[in-house]
């Protein structure tokens, strides 16, 4: 049992205060054979084996991070510098990357992803999708999958990140590539399929010939869609009903109205725009509209370098008008959401007991003291995390 919870956040309207948080003062959970089995006050609790006391912290599910970035070699920190001296953010300097990780051996590429994957799990994350497309050849795109899959359920084939320089204005060869033998490589370590829809990238047909291809093969659409500019990447996911569209920074009333009326779920990238000094997404626009939002860090190399879920939630608190209780939802339910996922994200009796413990008394205060690390520990399957892999 973990008692003296001074804030319980479930995550789920059904219990607690009925709020889309669940929250439940002064609270107790039990856990048993990794899973939740009893949530609710303290004083109702029933008996345990075990008791941990909590000391009036704040518990909150696990965050779900849905869009990462990890396998990768190389550094792109130069570049950074040159943005915050006034170069704009562009999608060219992945091919930087891809080539570092092409270079790089299967031992570099896994003790980096390695590393990374330890950061998030110290900063709450218990949930996270790692996506390929650093390698962009056969080989490279398959073995990125194969390691991230050491790590994770929640592997994303996104051979069709940018067209490499060996394909430059070939994009129908390079397409072919990515929906045929690429693929087949892919398949087998991948749960879902993504594609970069902007205009530095794939245009709205090369992208549904490659997700169409993908969920031909079994594997779910996701896509990255409205980061740069207007475009049609919003309209092809409710088109091909995608989990989630990726960014969407710049949104007409249709993409709005289409992301409302369909499951597509919005993920927004707050550390994206922190990193590149871009306009934010109107988060508050979209959850107005009555639209599932997530947030994620989108941890890559490039244009976001961080794998911290507690600064983008304070990033979407300051920069896109979230409530700090929106905000905590859209990085547990709402990423368990666009991963089509209900077994995470909430801590609710038959969930696994995946859970953050905040060294402090509410979740307000990831926005509240921006910066600073207060995840005292994050839980799996009902005890410390001690392992590298995440959910």
């Amino acid at each position: 049992m973990l008692d003296g919870i001074g804030l319980l956040a479930t995550g789920s309207a059904e219990y607690g205060d009925g709020s889309p948080l669940g929250e439940i003062a002064d609270a107790a959970l039990v856990a048993d054979d990794g899973r939740v089995a009893w949530v609710g006050p303290r004083q109702q609790a029933p008996a345990a084996d075990t008791r941990v006391d909590a000391g009036g912290r704040c518990v909150l599910p696990g965050f779900v991070d849905s869009h990462s970035h990890l396998v990768f070699a190389g550094d792109r920190s130069a570049e950074f510098d040159a943005r915050m001296a006034g170069r704009p953010y562009e999608a060219g300097g992945i091919r930087t990357t891809v080539a570092a990780t092409r270079a790089a051996s299967d031992e570099e590429l896994a003790a980096n992803l390695t590393r990374l994957v330890a950061e998030m799990r110290r900063q709450g994350t218990t949930t996270v999708e790692i996506k390929s497309g650093y390698g962009l050849t056969v080989r490279d795109e398959a073995r990125a999958l194969a390691l991230a899959k050491q790590h994770t359920d929640e592997t994303t084939f996104l051979g069709a990140h940018v067209v490499p320089a060996e394909y430059a204005g070939d994009m129908p060869g390079y397409v072919e590539l990515v929906t045929g033998e690429m693929l087949d490589a892919c398949v087998p370590h991948a749960r879902w399929i993504d594609v970069f829809c902007e205009r530095a990238a794939f245009d709205a047909d090369a992208a549904r010939t490659i997700l169409t291809a993908g969920m031909a093969r079994g594997l779910q659409a996701r896509i990255h869609a409205n980061q740069l500019g207007p475009g049609l990447g919003v309209q092809l996911a409710g088109e091909l009903g995608a989990a989630s569209a990726d960014h969407c920074t710049y949104l007409s009333d249709a993409d709005v109205d289409v992301l409302a009326s369909s499951e597509t779920v919005a993920t927004l990238l707050p550390g994206v725009e922190f990193s590149t000094r871009s306009p934010y997404p109107d988060a508050r626009r979209l959850l107005d509209s009555g639209v599932t939002v997530a947030l994620a860090t989108d941890c890559n190399p490039g244009s976001c370098f961080t794998s911290s879920m507690p600064f983008c939630i304070a990033l979407a608190v300051r920069e896109m008008r979230m409530t700090p209780a929106e905000a905590v939802w859209s990085a547990t339910v709402g990423g368990a959401t666009a991963l089509r996922r209900t077994d995470v994200g909430r801590l609710i009796p038959g969930a696994p007991a995946d859970l953050v413990v905040l060294d402090a008394p509410s979740y307000v205060h990831l926005a509240y003291r921006p910066g600073v690390p207060l995840v005292a520990q994050a839980w799996q399957a009902g005890r410390p995390a001690s392992t590298p892999r995440l959910r």
